[in-house]
């Protein structure tokens, strides 16, 4: 990227300033008043604590005070675990020289009206007190009055005034802060009612940190091709001015899951020199009524701000989908009000300028019309499964971080995994990796990725799972059958390796070498069913009866035969006709688009098409009666069969060219 800016650079050729983000003060954290409070609960235990005077011992008090007649009352409360006993002595009497020793107390004051205790002392119990007191002035002469503790529950009256008044506003205050904070914060969180209306949008500009580029994506040539174009356009916008041109206003990227496409649209946040806003087609959905029209105003005035820019709604099928199809009957649908506010944001009368849609899905075919007509999203960028050399150059961007060994070849890898998306080999690499570990092994190896596509196909194996002898024969004679047969046909998919190890759900697994055709022709698809077929049919020769095992395949030969006579018009009975909507879009939601008696022929032709196939596999299987034996006998000793040993029973197989650009990738499981 830094290249590209370069480049740009000597070329003189202009790119937009980005705003710079404010800088933002320090925030005001609720936490604060919390911490406010209470300190001011501890400052008032210290500061409103009336003085009580200083203290001294009972003998001090009794022989200085009570004995010498000074003594006006004496006070004593509960204070913690001990009687607090506080000493008020009589104003004549505070003139003697002994209590100038209590002048430094702050309470203390000759010349008042002995409103303060001048000492106290620390007693056990109130009755304890009582009998101190009465035994220390029993020898007093009798017309010498005594002097009795006065009981009392004494309270701070500041104190008390503070906690049941001043600590309730307080309270009150922060709580009513910090409801404000929550309803008026940002655009996040669900209690923020005053905000609930914000786009949650997330920015991306030059200052935040994108590490994704378009170096990081591989394959997806022409997709890449397109979206660089949309850049390109954003970074010099006078080259194609220039000659009358106009940018596309939006592109939808459709493609399968895991194949790259929310990859594709964070490249383009690391590559563009423009602020990229960020969110999913959920995020404008709300309980609550209009909010969601509104998050797309507040998204398309941000946007606005901000232009030129870019923004990418990831799953835009969940606002999206045809309107009228929902099932709704009146009343007031929230998601088709977000879908018609998007649409008049993307092109209505205000159009903004310089603001460009990127739009992603998996589902296409349930997107409404008005929204992938042009001048909205003006192109569609499919992003299809990897092929061949696009799956070599995503492992060599996988592999990059592990340990592997240096004869890994990633040639070999593409192709064993036909079919996988991106997201798919990205998976197999980490588990590969972990199988390593597990081994105990310095690198990854050959062995760790072809382990790691047997687990992702198949499951994990149960070697320990109980079978029975008879069980384990049968087993091995299903997988057989389908091993001779595909072995047998032209365009079957030639076996690479079999195995009666259980996996999964399945007791047994075959994988294939299939040819990656863009076409299928009849007999192509024939020979697939017929080595589909060819497990229950080894269980009919050898065994003259049929288990349950062969419920994937016939789910399977279902599909296919379905297929070829309902979508493909592959039937010579029905002719060409296909009952298949490619848009999803179909109007016949109350009634099948065919009648009864076509139906009844579409059944007659679906089982004609199964039945033959299985009746041609009986056929080859019988004929090879004595290598099927021999295969499943093989299979039962070793468990695991390779190609290597299918040419040693069967021969070189005549069809050598078939499947060189394939791998295993299929499965064909033995279901109990």
């Amino acid at each position: 990227m830094n290249d590209n800016q370069n480049t740009n650079e000597k070329q003189g050729k202009r790119i937009p300033n980005i705003p710079k983000k404010p800088q933002k003060g320090s925030k005001f954290n609720i936490f604060w008043v919390y911490a406010a409070i209470i300190i001011a609960i501890i400052a008032a235990q210290f500061l409103f604590t009336t003085d009580g005077g200083k203290e001294v011992t009972y003998q001090k008090f009794e022989q200085q005070m009570l004995l010498k007649g000074d003594v006006q009352k004496v006070v004593a409360y509960k204070s913690d675990d001990l009687v607090r006993v506080e000493v008020y002595i009589k104003k004549d009497s505070l003139k003697k020289p002994v209590y100038d020793a209590y002048k430094s107390n702050s309470t203390f004051n000759v010349n008042s009206n002995n409103a303060s205790p001048v000492v106290y002392f620390n007693a056990g119990t109130m009755d304890g007190l009582d009998k101190q007191l009465a035994d220390s002035q029993k020898d007093l002469p009798a017309n010498q009055p005594r002097v009795l503790a006065e009981k009392t529950s004494r309270s701070n009256p500041l104190a008390s005034w503070f906690l049941s008044i001043i600590l309730p506003v307080l309270l009150l205050i922060g709580f009513w802060i910090f409801m404000m904070r929550r309803m008026g914060g940002g655009a996040g969180g669900g209690g923020q009612i005053f905000s609930i209306g914000k786009s949650k949008a997330t920015l991306f500009d030059k200052e935040s940190q994108v590490n994704i580029t378009f170096n990081d994506v591989a394959g997806l040539e022409e997709a890449k091709t397109e979206v660089m174009e949309i850049v390109d356009f954003l970074k010099n916008p006078k080259k194609y001015t220039d000659l009358g041109g106009k940018i596309p206003k939006g592109a939808l990227l459709v493609g399968s899951p895991g194949t790259g496409k929310t990859l594709l649209a964070k490249a383009v946040a690391g590559e563009a020199q423009v602020p990229f806003f960020s969110l999913s087609g959920s995020d404008f959905v709300e309980m609550f009524v209009g909010v969601g029209a509104s998050r797309v105003r507040d998204l398309f005035k941000q946007a606005k701000d901000k232009s030129p820019c870019i923004i990418f709604i990831d799953e835009i099928d969940a606002i999206g989908r045809a309107r009228g199809k929902n099932g709704v009957m009146g009343g007031n649908d929230e998601r088709e009000n977000t879908l018609n506010q998007l649409l008049v944001e993307m092109d209505g009368f205000g159009t903004n300028t310089h603001v460009i849609i990127l739009a992603a899905t998996n589902r296409a075919d349930v997107l409404d019309k008005a929204l992938l007509r042009a001048g909205r999203f003006d192109r569609q960028i499919y992003v299809d499964l990897p092929d061949v050399i696009e799956r070599k150059q995503i492992f060599e961007v996988h592999i990059t971080p592990l340990k592997k060994s240096e004869e890994l070849d990633t040639e070999f890898l593409a192709k064993q995994t036909p079919g996988f998306s991106g997201a798919d080999i990205a998976n197999v690499c980490n588990e590969a990796a972990l199988i390593a570990a597990r081994k105990n092994k310095s690198a990854v190896d050959k062995q760790d990725f072809l382990d790691a596509v047997d687990r992702i196909v198949g499951g994990l194996e149960k070697k320990n799972k109980i079978i029975t002898p008879s069980e384990k024969r049968a087993i091995a004679i299903h997988e057989a059958g389908h091993a001779t047969v595909s072995w047998l046909l032209e365009h079957a998919a030639p076996l690479v390796k079999v195995t009666i190890v259980p996996r999964g759900q399945s007791l047994g697994a075959a994988w294939y070498l299939p040819e990656e055709r863009l076409i299928v022709r009849p007999h192509q698809m024939l020979d697939e069913m017929c080595a589909t077929m060819g497990g229950r049919a080894a269980e009919k020769v050898m065994f003259d009866t049929i288990s349950t095992g062969a419920l994937s395949d016939l789910e399977k030969v279902n599909k296919q035969a379905r297929a070829m006579v309902t979508i493909y018009g592959l039937n010579d009975k029905l002719g060409n006709i296909t009952y298949y909507d490619s848009s999803g879009q179909n109007e016949y939601n109350f009634s099948k688009p065919y009648s009864e008696d076509t139906a009844l022929t579409i059944d007659k032709e679906i089982s004609a098409l199964i039945e033959g196939q299985y009746q041609r596999a009986i056929s080859l299987l019988e004929e090879n009666k004595d290598k099927l034996i021999q295969l499943a006998d093989i299979l039962i000793e070793k468990e695991v069969l390779f190609k290597d040993d299918l040419e040693v029973i069967f021969g070189k197989r005549l069809f050598e060219n078939q499947g060189e650009s394939g791998t295993p990738g299929h499965i064909t499981p033995v279901e109990a």
